[in-house]
């Protein structure tokens, strides 16, 4: 029996935003100069959202919440490989607020705002593999 369509059509639009949430952190280190701050917001997003698809794809209902720590222990639940990646991916968190508005923190440092795109690549391509292949694909 073929997946249901609803599900390949949610899932397929949490993969894709992503997806652009990633191009969006990549973009930023292009600029002159570099986003620091907006990338690192874009790479906890990124990895947020490829948590969800995967979820959303096993069928298992989510918290509307931004902490990797609490999503990626759902996803250890269902896969416990992915614990160290995930592990990994948690602290990235903060990002989700931390240079998000006025207040006393600096912009990240290059060398942190290129380790969260590391750490972002990483989860993305694991998370993907985990997932059909065509739900990841914008155009399918």
């Amino acid at each position: 029996m073929p997946p249901d369509p609803v599900l390949i059509s949610e899932t397929r639009s949490w993969a894709v935003k992503a997806a652009d949430d990633f191009r969006a952190a990549e973009h930023d280190l292009t600029a002159s100069p570099p986003l620091l701050a907006d990338a690192v917001f874009h790479c906890q997003q990124a990895i947020e959202k490829i948590l969800k698809a995967f979820l959303t794809w096993n069928g298992q209902a989510f918290r509307k919440v931004h902490d990797l720590g609490e999503i990626g222990q759902q996803c250890v639940k269902l896969d416990s490989g992915l614990e160290p990646l995930l592990r990994e991916a948690a602290p990235l968190t903060e990002y989700a607020w931390k240079f998000r508005y006025p207040g006393e923190y600096e912009e990240p440092a290059p060398e942190e705002a290129k380790s969260a795109i590391e750490t972002t690549r990483n989860v993305l391509k694991v998370l993907s593999e985990k997932l059909p292949k065509d739900i990841c694909n914008k155009s399918s």
